[in-house]
């Protein structure tokens, strides 16, 4: 190929390997590929269908604490838990005070800007963990999870730096909703004393208190389980109880139980009280006689105000061994249906917990008192609320929290796609127009280095022609000058036999002349290839009865002329040694073509070829099937004759670009 397309094909090249080098760069500054970016992504929707979802409970109930107001942002808050005992803890759980916001939606109001977390004994105090306003935990409406290598302690502080604005009054607050220490599963702050460095006074729904009443923004929503209706129970005596007793099947520690409460509607605002069928009044004792004969109160509840009440009535009490645990509704909540007051009370679950595990999930439960229910109290310990499964709280917050990191991340993710996909679209519209150009620039190559062998053919030719009139025509005229010298020397038998010698010998040379050039002249000149096997043939194997077969010559046409002329010369040399050297009486020439390669093969029945395997290949057959880069093999089985195979590829330097 002339250099000037060689350089062209390499400018070309060199183009498209800038593009792609280009768009790897690009790739590499976005840290992740295209196709771990979409891997993500399904990851985080897959990873989210099995989350919490964020049900935000309505009505009314506690908000939380809220710190006095600040003119800046720059103020001290400190809130100190005492845990009463000292646990190992390793995860603290900051749960926001959630506002409505009239552009941006539901968001934390006055959660803390910068802030860390302390905790302590009465000899040690570790700080746990530490966040800046470089740390963007805002915007966020769910809990703060932060999980540190498990520490002993028996108090935790938080100590804030930097405050957020609240959403009115342009001051500067510290506000929570609830802060759960957790010791494994267990939420060891649970219902313990809280000071605060400040607070606002005469705010009802705003205490320290409510930071560990166990009371939270949200409703239970799991991504799994069934739907579970709760058990109401109904009477029109003010006096009447209710009794529900839980059969542990066995004597076990417990410390804590969860009362969840009869679900509400979903409508907002919400058709029922936020207090429906909660007990005004309630115990709740254990022992291991099945007619409490003898018998502990674990804890007694009164509901003094509607800041009492929430979806899951949680509280701890110190470790008791008991089989049986009993819920005494002392008394029931009042409701007016169709004018008549009536008394109720319902639950949606019963979790008894020990260490934080429901010991009580499908375990029996029974109710000694007269009053009225529709549903199955096995609901009350199925494990499901109204939404689906019931989780840990542990959990349940951990599934918010990770629910929050997705979420955020998911954008992040979604405009790295975005503008990937827009990268590799430039990309693609520059890879069509170098193509195209590329597609061109060969179509060029193609026709110039046509151009340029058919210029050289034709220099062949001319140089062919100068060779057989300088050799050949001096030959023959020699010739003729000898013979008419045979002429004059007719009389001397002497002079004859020496002239005739020297045309002889004149003679031989000239024929060694023709053929040398008849040979590279057909190198480059082959007709029809099959009429000229046929022909070669019926030439050369005169005396020897033999059988040609040939298919696919419409393929074997299509063989660029070097090649079918190198073919053709291997395929006329190999006749003529069958002719001259193998005494065969028969012969069989199949040749077949087919798309992935040509076969020729010989077979004489001879007397073979004598010598080493090596020495069997004569050199005129070894030398044409190394210039056709083709396989070759002989083989000579005793008294069989001999078996010649020609192997060639028929790869596209082979082919021409039409058919010939």
């Amino acid at each position: 190929m002339p250099s000037f397309s060689i350089f062209f094909l390499s400018l070309l090249l060199g183009l498209l390997q800038s593009s792609y080098g280009q768009a790897n760069t690009n790739s590499a500054r976005d840290k992740l590929s295209l196709t771990k970016l979409e891997q993500r992504m399904k990851a985080i929707n897959a990873e989210l269908e099995q989350l919490a979802s964020y049900s935000l409970r309505s009505g009314t109930g506690s908000v939380g604490y809220q710190s006095e107001a600040h003119k800046t942002a720059i103020e001290g808050e400190k809130i100190r838990i005492d845990l009463g005992a000292e646990f190992p803890i390793d995860q603290i759980v900051l749960v926001p005070t959630i506002r409505r916001d009239p552009n941006t939606g539901l968001q934390a109001d006055g959660f803390p800007a910068a802030f860390q977390l302390i905790a302590g004994t009465d000899d040690t105090s570790t700080v746990v963990a530490s966040y800046t306003e470089k740390d963007k935990l805002l915007p966020r409406i769910a809990p703060l999870a932060i999980s540190f290598p498990s520490v002993n302690a028996s108090w935790i502080e938080l100590q804030v730096s930097h405050l957020t604005m609240r959403s009115w009054g342009n001051f500067y607050v510290v506000q929570l909703s609830e802060i759960m220490v957790f010791s494994g599963l267990e939420n060891v702050a649970l219902t313990q004393a809280v000071t605060t460095s400040s607070q606002i006074v005469n705010q009802n729904a705003r205490d320290p208190k409510f930071l560990v009443d166990g009371y939270v923004p949200y409703l239970m929503d799991a991504a799994n389980g069934s739907k579970s209706k709760a058990v109401t129970f109904h009477t029109h005596d003010e006096l009447q109880q209710v009794i529900l007793t839980i059969d542990l099947e066995k004597s076990q520690l417990v410390n804590q139980i969860n009362l969840h409460m009869t679900d509400l509607s979903h409508t907002i605002p919400e058709a029922t009280l936020s207090d429906h069928a909660v007990p005004r009044k309630l115990r709740v004792i254990s022992s291991n006689d099945p007619y409490f004969s003898e018998q502990t109160t674990l804890f007694e509840f009164n509901q003094n105000s509607i800041y009492d009440v929430g979806p899951i009535l949680m509280r701890r009490f110190p470790e008791t061994k008991c089989r049986y645990i009993q819920v005494q509704v002392l008394e029931l909540q009042p409701n007016i249906h169709n004018s008549k007051i009536n008394y109720s009370v319902g639950f949606a679950e019963i979790e008894i917990l020990s260490k934080g595990q429901n010991i009580a999930l499908h375990k029996p439960i029974l109710h000694s008192s007269i009053s009225r229910t529709k549903r199955s109290l096995s609901r009350l310990t199925d494990g499901n609320n109204f939404l689906g499964e019931i989780l840990p709280t542990r959990e349940w917050m951990n599934q918010l929290a990770r629910r929050h990191d997705l979420i955020t991340e998911r954008p992040r993710v979604a405009k790295r796609l975005s503008l990937l996909f827009d990268l590799q679209k430039k990309n693609l519209q520059r890879m069509y127009w170098i193509a195209a150009l590329l597609a061109i620039c060969i179509a060029l190559a193609i026709l110039i280095e046509r151009l340029y062998h058919l210029r050289q053919l034709e220099k062949m030719r001319t140089r062919f022609a100068a060779d057989l009139h300088d050799e050949l025509g001096a030959n023959l005229h020699a010739i003729g000058l000898l013979g008419d010298l045979a002429k004059e020397a007719v009389h001397s038998p002497k002079d004859l036999i020496e002239t005739v010698d020297e045309i002889r010998a004149l003679t031989e040379r000239t024929g060694k002349a023709a053929r040398y050039c008849a040979d590279v002249y057909e190198a480059q000149l082959c007709g029809n290839l099959k009429l000229d096997m046929q022909r070669s043939a019926q030439r050369i194997l005169a005396d020897i009865d033999y059988e040609l077969i040939i298919e696919g010559d419409e393929l074997l046409q299509q063989l660029k002329p070097r090649t079918r002329a190198d073919l053709f010369l291997f395929y006329k040399e190999s006749l003529v040694n069958v002719s001259r050297h193998s005494e065969a009486s028969h012969c069989v020439i199949n040749c077949i073509a087919n798309h992935q390669k040509v076969t020729l093969t010989i077979f004489d029945n001879g007397i073979g070829i004598i010598g080493t395997a090596e020495n069997k290949m004569p050199a005129s057959l070894k030398r044409r099937a190394k210039l056709l880069k083709a396989k070759l093999n002989i083989e000579t089985p005793p008294h069989e004759g001999t078996k010649i195979t020609l192997q060639l590829r028929r790869s596209q330097r082979f082919i021409t670009l039409k058919n010939s």
